[in-house]
């Protein structure tokens, strides 16, 4: 055997015990967080929410801080694995805060916040928003704390600790962490780890609003893994309206909807399994998705990052929103256009009250 065929055996060996190794490195460091985690509460505020009175409530996936208008991503067919720089980050953040702050929330349900991770620069986006909304108490769940990705190769994404920061400007008594179901083969590494909050919010007559902040899986291939996911949820819900509670869920629920985004904003349908409609089937008696489409002026939740945002042929759809028990008293559900401008969804706000007898309709 020649020396030049000698090297080139020993370099395949050679990538081949890397592949093997980075393989084991990965299965190994994925790890799932324990159900049922008590969270800290941050910020100590004592008011009590009261009954039949207005409040408003955002919620708002901050896309990691990386998804300026002009950004595509990797995962959905574009070209960007992390965002453009630390300041870039710390820009897109600032934004949505700015906005979000001109909407005078009493409550806020924001996901995909980065606490640190290769993709976003290591940049405290949570520490950032705490900072930004300082006079409301907050609680942090985790959602992931993914091990290295080297891919793509030129520019890896890296290792990402990440999770779903919900906010109140009244006192939150207690907060509880949710592990979701979760793909269970080779897949689990791609989806990585899921789950919701539920933050319990005092109610003046002695009853709880448990406002509920969700980001379901978007990148899974097998659609019973979302069904199961929104089951645990919405059983979850029921349960909490039936003890004679208030419930709200705000969040990235990785379904249009509308259930026929395409048609109402006259593009394209989707083909990845988070433009799938919303199986509305699985609404449990007492839980309801408000409509947030307005067809004077139609504005989505979230637009395909596949390429730059283009407003004649990005695919886009709503999929964040609010699912409410029948006690909660809905008066209007937006979307707020920022023209994509800050993060690749849009906020989604509601302005709402609390029925003065928990179960009445």
């Amino acid at each position: 055997m020649n020396k030049t065929k000698k090297i080139a055996i020993y370099m395949a060996v050679g990538l081949l015990a890397l592949l093997m190794g980075y393989c084991t490195y990965v299965f190994i460091a994925y790890d799932r967080l324990e159900d049922r985690i008590p969270l800290t509460v941050e910020t100590a505020i004592e008011t009590e929410a009261e009954t039949e009175r207005l409040y408003t409530v955002v919620t708002y996936n901050l896309g990691f801080g990386a998804y300026s208008a002009d950004y595509s991503f990797f995962m959905d067919g574009g070209t960007g694995s992390r965002a453009y720089s630390a300041d870039a980050v710390m820009e897109n953040i600032g934004g949505a805060m700015d906005t979000v702050a001109a909407l005078e929330p009493d409550f806020l349900c924001f996901q995909e916040v980065d606490r640190d991770a290769t993709r976003s620069h290591h940049v405290d986006e949570v520490a950032l928003a705490a900072e930004r909304m300082s006079e409301k108490t907050w609680v942090y769940a985790q959602n992931y704390d993914s091990p290295y990705l080297f891919w793509p190769l030129k520019e890896p994404h890296g290792a990402s600790k990440s999770g779903i920061v919900t906010m109140s400007s009244y006192r939150i008594e207690s907060a509880l962490r949710r592990s979701l179901p979760v793909a269970e083969n080779v897949s689990c590494i791609l989806d990585l780890d899921r789950c919701y909050s539920v933050s319990r919010v005092p109610v003046e007559n002695g009853k709880t609003l448990c406002l509920y902040n969700a980001h379901l899986s978007a990148y899974i291939s097998d659609e019973q893994i979302a069904r199961d996911q929104l089951d645990m949820l919405l059983s979850d819900m029921a349960a909490e309206y039936a003890a004679g509670n208030y419930v709200i869920c705000g969040g990235d629920f990785n379904k249009d909807l509308l259930g026929d985004s395409a048609a109402r904003f006259q593009v394209p349908e989707g083909t990845k399994n988070w433009s799938a409609p919303f199986p509305v089937d699985m609404l449990p008696e007492g839980i309801s998705l408000p409509d947030s489409f307005d067809a004077a002026n139609p504005v989505p939740s979230c637009r395909n990052a596949d390429a730059p945002y283009d407003p004649e042929i990005s695919l886009v759809l709503t999929v964040d929103g609010f699912l409410v028990s029948d006690n909660v008293h809905v008066e209007r559900t937006y979307v707020v256009d920022t023209a994509f401008a800050w993060s690749d969804h849009n906020p989604v706000a509601m302005t709402f009250s609390l029925a003065c007898t928990p179960g009445e309709n």
